[in-house]
């Protein structure tokens, strides 16, 4: 065996070792970070496919089709305010990305956290409780978590569009940044929500510990 296998082993080992005996001293510290690193693996997931169903629902007729439901109050210029508002026609061109935008985000959410949930299951929390109970608990947390969302990203979606497209000139080039701006937005609400939750839902039972 070369010396640079050896190496490499031995510093794989030290690594493990430390990594071992640190989860064993700060286990609550050790799993925040597995769930931080594993969180932004699935950010970095919807970063690729957020664009990838934008341009496959782009070239539908639900770009016109306009999508703006759960009404609540109105904006500060007397407009209906909606939860989730995605008027009809396309960003570039005024619009609110319609239906297709929201299928985009949507889908693209539902993938993310569905991985999202057996990863942080299996590796996070070790967790072996029963999977259809935290699955439930999982899909009201992610209904209210993403209706939440929605409802902030109603405050900051058209400004952050209207600067990095029209203010700033970017155009269609700042359309894709503010989309990676409002993905990691999202994620960042999702992200410290659903940690106290998997704490909730992802239980180490004892008893099936022993068998």
């Amino acid at each position: 065996m070369s010396i640079e296998k050896v190496t490499t082993k031995k510093t794989h080992t030290g690594v493990l070792k430390f990594w071992t005996n640190y989860k064993e001293k700060h286990p609550n510290v050790a799993q925040f970070l597995v769930f931080f690193l594993l969180s932004n693996g699935v950010t970095v997931l919807q970063f690729i496919l957020m664009p990838l169903f934008k341009s496959i629902f782009a070239q539908t007729a639900l770009v016109d089709t306009s999508f703006r439901v759960l009404q609540f109050g109105q904006n500060f210029d007397g407009s209906p305010y909606y939860v989730f508002d995605y008027a009809a026609g396309a960003l570039a061109a005024g619009g609110g990305g319609g239906l297709a935008y929201f299928l985009a985000v949507q889908i693209t959410i539902a993938i993310a956290q569905i991985i999202n949930f057996f990863a942080q299951r299996s590796i996070t929390f070790k967790s072996n409780s029963n999977i259809w109970k935290a699955a439930f608990w999982y899909l009201i947390a992610y209904v209210i978590i993403t209706i939440g969302a929605a409802a902030a990203q109603g405050f900051y979606k058209a400004p952050i569009y209207e600067l990095l497209m029209n203010t700033w000139g970017m155009g269609s080039f700042g359309e894709t940044v503010a989309d990676v701006v409002t993905m990691t937005i999202n994620s960042a609400i999702a992200f410290w929500v659903f940690f106290p939750i998997f704490k909730i839902i992802f239980k180490q039972e004892p008893e099936k510990q022993g068998e």
